[in-house]
């Protein structure tokens, strides 16, 4: 596993693996949990974000970007549990999580037996979470920080993506460049609750999965998350 080498995600990393091996309990901790729709997979989360967040920006000083990487979304989940039940899509083949989060379902996809697995973020947090829950399910995963939404070649066999539709502006963002790596030959899967940013005969559904919800102000115990590809 490639160790992150920019300062922001160097600094990140030693601040999650402080916050990790720091003693005591309460809602703004981490901790190592089993993911609840791919159990498969563990996962440093809090407990709370909302709260862990407050804390971590109160010790900082300053404000962070909002830690999407401390819980794990349904998009996110279902994708991971798609990659884990059909295995094939992964197994040798080269794999890029897009916005990756937490790494659930970078994760998922090396441990499905992908050739080769890269998680990208652009929040340093995220890419320093991707390092240590890797590090925990002791699989390989390059986890990088560039945006990479711009670019033209994309240079993988799968690229997967969990809960990246969330506004007007990712979703201007990201279905370009969804395009540009099919028609450049990758498959590509997003995993999407359905947050109502999508436009139509966009992506074409695959799977539906029944996800647990864990990420914070949720209205439901439980989403329903299409795995879709480009239509």
């Amino acid at each position: 596993m490639l160790a992150p080498v920019d300062d922001a995600t160097a600094a990140a990393l030693s601040e999650l693996e402080r916050e990790i091996g720091a003693p005591g309990g309460g809602l703004d901790r981490l901790r190592l949990v089993r993911t609840p729709f791919v159990p498969e997979v563990r996962l440093h989360l809090a407990e709370d974000a909302i709260v862990w967040w407050a804390r971590m920006e109160a010790s900082a000083g300053r404000a962070l970007p909002p830690p999407y990487w401390a819980s794990v979304w349904a998009g996110g989940q279902a994708l991971a549990r798609h990659l884990l039940d059909h295995p094939e899509l992964a197994a040798g083949r080269r794999v890029l999580d897009l916005a990756a989060g937490s790494g659930v379902v970078a994760i998922a996809a090396a441990l499905a037996g992908a050739a080769q697995v890269t998680a990208n973020d652009i929040d340093p947090y995220a890419v320093a979470a991707v390092t240590v829950n890797a590090r925990a399910n002791q699989v390989t995963v390059t986890a990088t920080g560039d945006d990479l939404l711009d670019s033209t070649e994309v240079g993988t066999d799968l690229l997967v993506a969990g809960d990246v539709l969330y506004d007007r502006t990712m979703v201007d963002r990201v279905l370009p460049f969804l395009t540009r790596a099919a028609e450049g030959g990758a498959q590509v899967l997003v995993g999407d609750p359905d947050r109502g940013h999508l436009p139509p005969g966009w992506l074409a559904s695959v799977a539906s999965y029944p996800v647990p919800t864990t990420e914070p102000s949720v209205d439901s115990q439980v989403r329903r998350v299409q795995v879709l590809r480009p239509a």
